[in-house]
């Protein structure tokens, strides 16, 4: 379970990016983040990731309080998110499989468990013919599944997608869409950040929409 408390978010300049949110969002669950640019959910993201933390309230993710956590205990807690992030963070130099594995590198991972896990994923997401491509050679829709393979490939508890469809055509947004849902049926908690109004009205899930750094709705349903 993931539950935020009073929590608010202002930086140097004395922008208040996030005011007085509460919120919380239990195991297995799929949530819409919805709002205008700066409203604060980018922000939202990086206080769950621990890049960011907050002034005052607090963030607790499976009983830990995200704001006491340090060194060791910071890396264990991002092992257990899957981050799919708006500009992607692919690495143009090195190939599918390398930008999939890599983060199961850095976690240690034997090689071959690294090739099987690789592997799989890939099947899972409808790119097994794409492992030895780079990115500059795939669609928007194909880059998207390599960040979405990426971010699933630890087996992560928690899925958060920063505007996953922003950056694809409208053909692929639904694509997109059925494998985050897909992902979510397996039992994995899906957070979604979208401008895409059609997506979430379609989908009718839990909404919770920010406005200039405030929550003005949790409820199911419809983007508006």
């Amino acid at each position: 379970m993931i539950k935020l408390q009073n929590l608010t978010k202002k930086f140097p300049d004395g922008t208040v990016a996030l005011a007085d949110i509460n919120f919380e969002i239990n195991d297995g669950e799929f949530i819409f983040i919805v709002g205008p640019s700066g409203a604060g959910k980018t922000t939202l993201f990086k206080l769950l990731d621990r890049e960011y933390l907050s002034d005052t309230g607090s963030i607790i993710i499976d009983d830990k309080d995200l704001g006491k956590l340090k060194g060791q205990e910071i890396v264990k807690h991002r092992r257990h998110l899957g981050i799919v992030f708006q500009d992607l963070k692919l690495l143009l130099t090195k190939n599918v499989f390398e930008n999939i594995a890599l983060t199961l590198e850095v976690a240690g991972v034997k090689e071959k468990e690294i090739k099987e896990r690789v592997n799989a994923v890939l099947s899972k997401v409808d790119l097994a013919n794409f492992a030895f491509q780079f990115p500059a050679q795939l669609s928007g829709g194909e880059l998207q599944r390599v960040a979405i393979a990426r971010a699933i490939v630890t087996n992560p508890k928690y899925v958060i997608a920063d505007e996953p469809t922003g950056n694809v055509d409208p053909a692929n947004v639904w694509s997109i869409m059925k494998l985050l849902k897909l992902i979510n049926d397996s039992g994995t908690t899906v957070i979604v950040a979208t401008h895409n109004v059609e997506v979430v009205d379609m989908l009718d899930k839990r909404v919770i929409r920010l406005e200039n750094g405030r929550m003005v709705k949790d409820k199911k349903g419809k983007y508006r």
